[in-house]
């Protein structure tokens, strides 16, 4: 059976399982001059990586998560001199400006990374992800979801008319070593397209097998 969308005109690899960081500390400061966006990304980018993520915690954390940049055909990991490179770099670049912190960490995305602009999408298209909507599907989900519904995960795709989509089926998954009969009809693929605009947040789903370790990465 073909994939059922709720409306054509509706548009609402990763890391490994342990996550290189490296912390470190700076206590005092003064008010900030530069826009904390600017000086991380500037930096990170300056020394060959992707900035994916800037986020303040209690306590005066600030966490920087890293990735190395997308190179089709090759997989490159961040490891710990990665992080300890850009924290050296960071703590000096913060310093500078004035940025008031009290501790740095820096680390790599880990397998829930965050997908934020098209170049994401694109390379992990045909992984599954975790999207939720800026505004609830409404009448687009044509009765076969809740109208209220704004989380959905699926494998990420092209869409057919520009942007994106995802595709999932409400069938659950088959358990580990169970056979599956061959006359069984299996459920209908559902189509959510969507819009960049149109996400709150989208992340790789952080599917991981019977065995407690992270499915690997398509190839490129």
């Amino acid at each position: 059976m073909g994939a059922k969308r709720y409306n054509p005109c509706f548009t609402t690899k990763r890391a490994g399982t342990h996550r290189p960081f490296f912390l470190g500390d700076r206590y005092g400061g003064a008010a900030q001059t530069v826009a904390l966006q600017d000086i991380v990304e500037q930096t990170v980018t300056g020394l060959g990586y992707e900035l994916v993520e800037i986020g303040r915690s209690a306590g005066g954390l600030l966490r920087i998560t890293i990735d190395m940049p997308w190179n089709p055909g090759a997989e490159q990991f961040v490891n710990v001199e990665d992080c300890e490179k850009v924290t050296r770099q960071l703590q000096f670049a913060l310093e500078v400006e004035g940025t008031d912190y009290k501790r740095l960490e820096v680390s790599s995305p880990g397998i829930d990374r965050p997908l934020r602009t098209e170049k994401d999408f694109e390379r992990f298209a045909g992984e599954p992800v975790d999207i939720t909507l800026k505004a609830p599907i409404g009448d687009a989900a044509d009765g076969r979801v809740p109208a209220n519904r704004k989380k959905f995960r699926g494998t990420l795709e092209h869409g057919a008319n520009g942007g994106w989509q995802i595709v999932w089926s409400d069938e659950p998954a088959v358990k580990p070593g169970r056979k599956v009969s061959r006359k069984k009809v299996p459920a209908a693929s559902q189509v959510l397209g969507f819009t960049l605009g149109e996400l709150k947040e989208a992340r790789l789903a952080p599917i991981v097998d019977f065995k407690g370790r992270h499915r690997p990465l398509k190839k490129d």
